[in-house]
């Protein structure tokens, strides 16, 4: 018997559009024995799918499931990068409540205590929305039962439920991503193939890699996941040896993923000009595809890569031990975690460059080398106290990158305004913890500090934080950038020197159509002052980006004038 007040309610996304008129649920068999799905029309899997196919429909059901004070959480397909306190940093596989999702393309949520806007392509929703109800003690997503002896174990048929919305949603998906892949293929590319005034074979190469390929194999992997699927019984369904069986197909996205940067750095170029704008979009409203541009059409393989080890964690969390899927559902999920990490890693690498030029570009007075030279991401930020031999005390803003420890002044007017004060190279240093007291024989007492000694000379610094923790976050930073470095070595993580000058040629492009700030040098972007902090409906500012996919999926950020104007204003507020 099911323990009151106790009890872990649950509830699936899938089912909130699944469940017919007659509390019925939907067929969702749409591929035939052959693995076909050609003779199903787009308004076929738009009724049996209309949480992956119609507009907007996801994003208004979350809001609904807010608003009745409902759990909502996502999952991150893979890192995002930021170096805005605006906006929400995590890692590929971090968990995200989402608090807000007015906004098509940025949601509003937290992580690790910190309220953000993030990207919403950035992520994916559970399929199980697990939520304690008042009282509980239990764990998240596990529905007690309680037997004579008072012990408390999970219901075994909320277990089977959730199974089954898992296994549903992994079908459900396969089946919309080839019907994607089918109208790139004959939508986009058969289309483009016959103008060849427009486009040459060396440009479609560019625009579209190998996506055909991937079509073909994905044919494939659906038949044989139909093979396995279960229609009447869904739980019983053992598909992870699926996933083992076409393992090494799986590798023809890292060639994918790879010439996507250089495939929207193409079209972005192409769709400057009016025809091309036009034309795509007729190829769009031909083949009769939803309303997302062609870029967003091209991102679906990388995103699609990236989301299946959070498939096969979810549906292992629901698969028993004894179930005779566990041990290939367990198999297939490292196996799709590490083709998963190689291309999240190499993404998170081509993302950062970007940002960390816009990011110097930003800086007042830097000097030197520009710092994609040595660098590739940042590692931490945050202010520390530097400290000489002498004991002068300066406080700085740093900002460790691997290989360099930058350091940056703020202006006592707008704090917003950032001043290159030097930099440190992290593969000539070590680091050294030092301990609460006086330091050596002079009279210098520190707290919270921790030193970085060259390896060749005598040349030393000293640093503290302002909290144990903090110096503790910077400890392991130091230690992580060390282990990133040796691990870029090992698996030959290098980003093209063409691809660094672009980035820093296109931020230094975007730095002169800003406002000037000290010393004639472009200005920091301006922050949003909006923060939303514990509201449950948020106004979205005027700075977020339009609604459309940009790049490797991050939007395209408009500042407004507005925002601008207001962060002048900051020295004068009380």
């Amino acid at each position: 018997m099911v323990a009151r007040g106790e009890v872990a309610r649950f509830w699936s996304l899938e089912s909130l559009h699944l469940v017919s008129s007659d509390g019925g649920t939907e067929s969702s068999a749409l591929v035939d024995d052959n693995g076909s799905e050609e003779d199903f029309s787009y308004e076929d899997l738009c009724r049996a799918n209309p949480r992956y196919l119609q507009p907007g429909g996801e994003q208004l059901a979350i809001n609904e499931l807010i608003s009745d004070g409902s759990v909502v959480c996502a999952e991150a397909l893979w890192d995002h990068v930021t170096m805005d306190d605006q906006e929400l940093g995590f890692k590929a596989g971090d968990v995200i409540q989402v608090l807000e999702a007015s906004n098509k393309d940025w949601w509003w949520g937290r992580s690790e205590e910190k309220e953000a806007w993030f990207p919403a392509s950035f992520v994916r929703l559970r399929v199980n929305q697990e939520e304690l109800s008042e009282g509980s003690s239990g764990t998240p997503g596990e529905e007690l039962e309680e037997d004579a002896g008072g012990n408390r174990h999970k219901h075994p048929e909320s277990k089977q439920q959730m199974r089954t919305n898992v296994i549903r949603e992994i079908v459900s998906t396969e089946r919309v991503y080839i019907k994607h892949l089918r109208d790139i293929c004959e939508g986009y590319i058969r289309q483009c193939r016959k103008h060849t005034a427009m486009f040459t074979a060396v440009q479609l190469s560019t625009i579209f890699g190998n996506i055909e390929d991937i079509y073909k194999f994905q044919r494939m992997f659906l038949k044989d996941l139909e093979k396995q699927y279960n229609k009447e019984e869904p739980h019983l369904s053992e598909i992870g040896s699926c996933f083992l069986q076409h393992q090494e197909g799986f590798a023809i996205y890292s060639e994918y993923c790879n010439n996507h940067p250089g495939a929207c750095a193409e079209l972005a170029g192409l769709m400057k000009q009016g025809r091309y704008r036009h034309f795509f979009e007729a190829c769009r409203l031909l083949q009769q595809m939803i309303d997302i541009s062609l870029d967003g059409f091209l991102l679906t393989p990388v995103q699609k890569i990236c989301k299946y080890p959070l498939q096969l964690a979810e549906l292992l969390k629901y698969t028993a031990p004894a179930h005779g899927d566990y041990n290939n559902i367990k198999a297939a999920y490292e196996a799709m975690k590490n083709v998963a990490c190689l291309i999240n890693e190499r993404k998170r690498k081509l993302e950062s460059i970007d940002k960390i030029a816009r990011w110097q570009v930003s800086i007042v007075g830097w000097e030197g080398p520009d710092i994609l030279e040595q660098s590739s991401e940042l590692i931490h930020s945050g202010e520390l106290t530097s400290i000489s031999r002498q004991g002068r005390s300066q406080q700085r803003t740093f900002f460790l990158f691997d290989h360099q420890l930058v350091a940056c002044k703020k202006d006592r007017l707008r704090r917003d305004v950032l001043y290159y004060r030097g930099r440190t190279d992290t593969d000539a240093v070590e680091l050294v913890d030092v301990e609460d007291g006086r330091l050596g024989a002079c009279s210098l007492s520190v707290r919270n500090a921790f030193k970085l000694v060259s390896r060749t000379g005598d040349e030393a610094h000293l640093f503290c934080a302002r909290k144990p923790e903090d110096k503790a976050r910077w400890l392991q930073a130091c230690r992580d950038e060390r282990r990133r470095v040796q691990e870029d070595r090992e698996l030959g993580m290098e980003i093209p020197e063409n691809q660094k000058k672009l980035a820093m040629l296109n931020a230094q492009k975007a730095g002169h159509g800003k406002s000037k700030g000290y010393g004639g040098c472009p200005a920091a972007p301006p922050h949003q002052t909006f923060r939303p902090v514990h509201q449950r409906h948020v106004t979205v500012p005027p700075s977020v980006p339009q609604p459309q996919v940009f790049a490797l999926a991050e939007p395209r950020r408009k500042p407004s004038p507005f925002w601008h104007t207001f962060s002048k204003l900051a020295p004068f507020r009380k």
